[in-house]
């Protein structure tokens, strides 16, 4: 269905776009969405650092956290 839209169907939903929202609206809608954008990229760029970094230095050993007798008791 939406497949076939073309240059044309753009346009037209764009403008009508516009005399709904306005201008201002419409601004204001795509740096919000551009600032998403950077979030995002930022996000996936802090990810892989983040995953690198856990490569890069060995890991400890497994540890225990099976709480204490005592704790087990009080719950």
């Amino acid at each position: 269905m939406l497949n076939n839209i073309g240059i044309p169907g753009i346009l037209l939903i764009a403008v009508v776009v516009l005399v709904l929202f306005g201008r201002g609206k419409v601004a204001g809608l795509m740096g919000e969405v551009g600032k998403g954008i950077t979030a995002f990229k930022r996000g996936v760029k802090d990810g892989s650092e983040e995953l690198e970094n856990q490569r890069e230095t060995p890991a400890e050993g497994a540890r225990d956290v099976t709480p204490a007798e005592a704790e087990r008791d009080r719950t």
